[in-house]
Parts: structure tokens; C-alpha cells; sequence
């Protein structure tokens, strides 16, 4: 598979330091050094393959590694800390991704023979071994960035192509959950999506449980499963996350940011971001700021 590898590196070359779009509907690409607020993010369902270098999710109390041998699905929307190493020899990060499309995957579904035995997938994330059919999938889906005019007619095929390798994969049974509204992690899925819309709000689990139309123990259960976190956790990591765009990206106070995101007291507020990040909320914020502004923008957005 190097041959592919080399190839796909080639196509992605221009990607930069942050999400960079292809042109190619919900393909993106990314290189580099990342900066360290837009790793801990929330991210979307996705299949995340690895060009270059190496990488590390944390989800909750889980942390998977994986590199070019491995591919990451994600089957539902997850507060994560992403970390990225370059490569051994030196080269930069470099990583391309398919963001989900849950009518997309139960298209491809519906035009399948259904499996003789059906596996329920426990979590909403997990990493398998690449291989060859699908890293040639991405190579056909990626050199379409050198022909836009033929996107339109063959990124649809493409795309159910890479979804079918990974359905013929170990994340198989993940792949389909997403297309299946009654599966645990569909309705959970239905759950974090509420939990996302009213993040500020105080989490009621019991209406959550019956969003998912499960007993309040089994919900909280299949939620820890799915997320490697309780509910309250999950939403307490949405909370700090948009706390902290808020002090990086809109240039509010502490104290605003602790109460727009649903926090009573900024001093708990304080308290906990520290413990999830490392350093208060405001020397975090600088923090972030001294490292990816770059020099003389900090300047002229403060003259604006």
C-alpha cells in the first residue's frame, strides 16, 4: 500500500494547518501542527484516515492511537482531545476526512443483501487495520481534487465505495447503527443531539432516557458505552469547549463565557476548565492566542 500512500500524500499536499476543504462534498484534509484549541473540539461522525505521522484521540476515560496502517470511525458526535505526531523521519502530520452522512449510509445500506447474522456495535468510536481496497477507494475519491468537473458525477460512488470497505470491516456494525434509529446508538445518537441544542440548559436525564425511549439505567448505561461518558460528563465537555472558543475566538470575559455556556458560579466554572485543560479559562485563552496568532493580527483585532 505504499504505492497509495505516496499518491494520497501527493493529492493532499496542499492541505493545511487547520480543516481544509477539497472541493470534494464532506471530504476535508488537514497538515501539519494543529492548533491545540481546534483538536479538543466536537467532532462529527467520520471516517479519519492517516497519510503522514500519527494520532491520538481521547474520548471520556478511552484513548486510541492510530497511523497510516490504521483508519478511525466515529458514529456519533463526540467531545474529543486530538493529538498529532509528525512522522518518525521528520514530515508533517498529514490525515484526510469523510464526515458521515447517515441517509448516505442507509442508501448504501438498503441496496445491500442484509447480513445472515447482525452485530450491535457497543461503542460510538473505535480504529481497524486500512486495507488495500479501501486505501484505493481514497485514491480514486482524492484525485478528483485534479478533475472538479467530474466530482459531481463520481464523488457519489466514490464515497459509497469507502463506505462499503469499512462496512465490510470490523466497524461494520458501527457503520450501520447510524442508519438504524432504533439501535442503541441511534437513539442515543437522538439524545447527544439534544443535549448539543441545549447545552446551556440543566441536563434532565430522565427526559433524555425518554427521548431514547429507554429506562433511565439503561440509558445511562448504553450512553457510557457509546461515549465513554456519563450524560453529565458529556455535557459538561460540550460546555467547556464552547467556553473555550468564546475566550479564544470571540474575545469574551471569563465570567461571560461561564454563564453563556450554562454555568451558575465562574469560580466552579474556573475550576473546572482548569482541570480539563490545564490552565485557567484566561491564561489558556492567551496561551492559545501567543501561539497561533500571527504576528501584528492580535494587534488589529483589538483596533476593530
Amino acid at each position: 500500500m505504499e504505492e497509495q500512500l505516496k499518491e494520497l500524500r501527493a493529492l493532499t499536499a496542499k492541505a493545511r494547518n487547520r480543516m481544509t476543504q477539497t472541493g470534494i462534498p464532506r471530504v476535508a484534509m488537514v497538515q501539519g501542527k494543529i492548533p491545540e484549541h481546534e483538536l479538543s473540539a466536537v467532532y462529527d461522525p467520520m471516517v479519519n484516515l492517516i497519510l503522514q505521522g500519527s494520532k491520538s484521540m481521547t474520548v471520556g476515560d478511552r484513548t486510541l492511537h492510530y497511523c497510516p496502517a490504521n483508519y478511525f470511525v466515529m458514529s456519533v458526535d463526540l467531545p474529543a482531545v486530538g493529538t498529532v505526531w509528525p512522522a518518525a523521519t521528520g514530515e508533517p502530520y498529514l490525515a484526510v476526512a469523510l464526515t458521515l452522512e447517515p441517509t448516505v449510509v442507509a442508501g448504501l445500506i438498503a441496496d445491500l443483501p442484509k447480513p445472515a447474522r447482525t452485530e450491535k456495535a457497543d461503542s460510538g468510536f473505535s480504529v481497524a487495520a486500512v486495507t488495500p481496497d479501501l486505501m484505493d477507494a481514497w485514491v480514486r475519491m482524492l484525485r478528483l481534487m485534479e478533475r472538479p468537473a467530474d466530482i459531481a458525477a463520481l464523488a457519489p460512488a466514490y464515497e459509497r465505495e469507502i463506505l462499503y470497505r469499512v462496512l465490510q470491516g470490523p466497524q461494520g456494525a458501527m457503520l450501520r447503527d447510524i442508519a438504524a434509529p432504533d439501535s442503541a446508538i441511534g437513539r442515543i445518537s437522538l439524545a447527544i443531539q439534544s443535549i448539543r441544542r441545549d447545552f446551556a440548559q440543566p441536563l434532565r436525564v430522565e427526559d433524555l432516557a425518554r427521548t431514547a425511549a429507554m429506562s433511565s439505567s439503561a440509558f445511562h448505561r448504553h450512553f457510557k458505552a457509546v461515549t465513554a461518558m456519563s450524560p453529565m460528563q458529556y455535557q459538561k465537555r460540550i460546555r467547556l469547549l464552547q467556553a473555550r472558543t468564546l475566550l479564544v475566538v470571540g474575545g469574551q470575559s471569563v465570567t461571560r463565557a461561564a454563564f453563556e455556556v450554562g454555568y451558575e458560579s465562574p469560580t466552579q466554572f474556573s475550576r473546572e476548565y482548569a482541570r480539563a485543560f490545564g490552565l485557567a479559562p484566561r491564561r489558556d485563552a492567551q496561551q492559545i492566542m501567543a501561539k497561533y496568532t500571527p504576528p501584528g493580527e492580535g494587534e488589529a483585532r483589538r483596533s476593530t
